[in-house]
């Protein structure tokens, strides 16, 4: 198994398992843009200042997502990636029951495990697009201290109407619970069909946004997320941020990602939305069940008798590298994830999955 950090992306165990280099990496769901023009460029005359500390107080970076997403900067927490705001978060808060909403982002149940909580969950059915229902949310909501929500949820990419988020966060601020709702993977949908509850935040103190931008823009070897959340919480969780963990060349490139302007996000958009249609419908054509969803990626039923592992292992042997989903509780051994590429990547995926299955 590919998988034995719990993630996708990790080619240094491909290439042991394989003896071989130069991936096709399907595993990690990254824009297939690439960083924004001229990000790179000033990533590279920014070098000389690693002889210099970072702002420990991310002052630049929270002034332009303040501006972007119409936030003030104290209710913001900047994280060396969504991970380590997913850290904060239980740290600072430190609920003693976390509820999950399965299959989902391995990270919730470690982390809560890591740092000492009890995790309870439910799970989302295949039946039903693989959503859970939202009176067992609610249920659930109620008998824990924190509940993680995926939004578009990882590894099947569903959305939740953004009706049931709202009565989740009025139930919350209800029964004093804290909902937590990763949006890692929303800036891939078009503005107008994200569900999220990001403009009505200051109505739900009990409700924390947690964002990615090393997926969106392409830089997840720097690490770089968010948290949005009333300035009580985010100085609960700021209260357990190392100093300096977000480094300078992350928040330098966060400050130029968000200064990219609005083409880079809509080619990627839309690039996302044609590719992930024609990406599904060619792998249906192989015979595969394959999940409706909004994100950069998508959930695969393999036809028998394959599994993840089989599958996995002679993708890889040929150079291409896709996410088992075997070991997400919920799914069964032939479900793996392939993210969605620009459409000569889709097609070399599809020609060697083809050249497999015979």
């Amino acid at each position: 198994m590919l998988e034995r950090y719990g993630h996708g992306g990790d080619l240094e165990s491909a290439a042991e398992a394989y003896g071989r280099s130069g991936f096709l990496d399907f595993s990690a769901n990254i824009n297939p843009l690439g960083p924004p023009p001229g990000v790179m460029k000033q990533l590279e005359q920014a070098l000389p200042s690693i002889i210099r500390y970072p702002d420990p107080g991310h002052r630049g970076l929270k002034g332009r997502l303040s501006a972007k997403i119409n936030l003030r900067p104290d209710q913001l927490c900047i994280g060396n990636g969504a991970a380590e705001c997913m850290a904060l978060i239980l740290l600072g808060l430190h609920p003693r029951r976390v509820g999950i909403v399965e299959p989902c982002f391995s990270e919730y149940r470690q982390l809560s495990e890591q740092f000492g909580a009890q995790v309870q969950s439910v799970f989302g059915t295949r039946e039903h697009g693989w959503s859970a229902d939202a009176a067992e949310i609610e249920g659930l909501l109620k008998a824990v201290d924190l509940l993680f929500l995926g939004q578009p949820n990882n590894p099947n990419g569903i959305q939740y109407d953004l009706n049931i988020l709202r009565h989740l966060a009025e139930e919350a601020e209800r029964c004093g619970t804290y909902l937590v709702v990763d949006e890692a993977f929303i800036d891939f949908i078009p503005e107008e069909k994200r569900q999220t509850l990001l403009p009505e935040l200051g109505q739900y103190p009990h409700t924390i946004l947690v964002r990615s931008m090393t997926k969106f823009y392409a830089i997840p070897g720097l690490r770089l997320g968010y948290a949005a959340a009333h300035p009580d919480l985010v100085q609960a969780m700021t209260g357990k941020q190392v100093t300096w963990s977000v480094n300078g060349l992350a928040l330098m490139t966060g400050e130029a990602c968000l200064n990219s302007g609005e083409s880079y996000e809509h080619d990627t958009i839309e690039l996302i939305t044609e590719q992930r249609r024609w990406l599904a419908l060619g792998l249906r054509e192989l015979g595969c069940e394959v999940s409706e969803g909004a994100a950069n990626f998508l959930l695969v039923g393999l036809p028998a008798p394959w599994t993840a592992e089989s599958m996995q292992t002679e993708m890889g042997r040929r150079g291409v590298l896709i996410r088992s989903c075997a070991m997400y509780p919920g799914l069964g051994e032939e479900y793996i994830r392939v993210a969605v590429k620009a459409q000569e990547a889709n097609q070399q995926l599809l020609k060697v999955m083809n050249e497999v299955m015979g």
